[in-house]
């Protein structure tokens, strides 16, 4: 695998980012599954979150998701709710962290790439749901604490489903687009 820069920005992670954003802000607004926890809703656009953070790194994943929710909020609320806005923003930025190990422009994305990819998705949705969006909740808010964890723990766990299966999906598919590394070889 190349030496990927993880903090890298070029003109295609910039165009990644505005579209990831758009397609992220539309998943969140129109194509979720409400939870029996007030507020909190299976959201399937943290797959494409996650499959753009693998592909773009931690800045396109963290911008994406934080754009998207707070476009979305803006959109249908008036306003974002900013603990969760920023919240999403951190499970982007850490979602985007499988850039440096998981290469699906190699033309496949191995059992280990997929598992790779799902290990810190995981830790992303834990550190957004479980410590960052219920704290800056109460400190924001005033929320009260059993709400705000009952909330974290449902969007950390329908957050890494929906990322787990819709942004692995997406990494095999994508990966399938790719030619393999050696597999044009000049014929004599």
């Amino acid at each position: 695998m190349e030496n990927k820069k993880l903090f890298s920005v070029s003109t295609k992670t910039i165009v990644a980012t505005g579209l990831g954003a758009a397609i992220f802000m539309l998943l969140f607004m129109f194509v979720k599954v409400p939870s029996p926890v007030p507020e909190t809703n299976f959201q399937t656009a943290y797959g494409i979150a996650g499959f753009f953070g693998a592909l773009f790194g931690p800045i396109a994943g963290g911008l994406i998701a934080f754009i998207g929710h707070a476009l979305s909020d803006f959109a249908q609320y008036g306003a974002p709710w900013w603990s969760w806005v920023v919240a999403s923003g951190v499970s982007g930025f850490i979602f985007g962290l499988a850039y440096k190990y998981v290469d699906a422009e190699k033309g496949e994305l191995t059992v280990k790439d997929a598992v790779i990819f799902n290990v810190i998705q995981i830790i992303g949705n834990i550190i957004a749901w479980l410590v960052v969006a219920p704290l800056l909740d109460i400190v924001i808010y005033a929320e009260a604490v059993n709400l705000v964890f009952a909330q974290g723990a449902i969007a950390a766990l329908m957050n890494a489903i929906s990322c787990g299966v819709i942004g692995t999906i997406l990494l095999f598919i994508y990966a399938k687009t790719r030619t393999k590394k050696g597999s044009l070889n000049k014929k004599n």
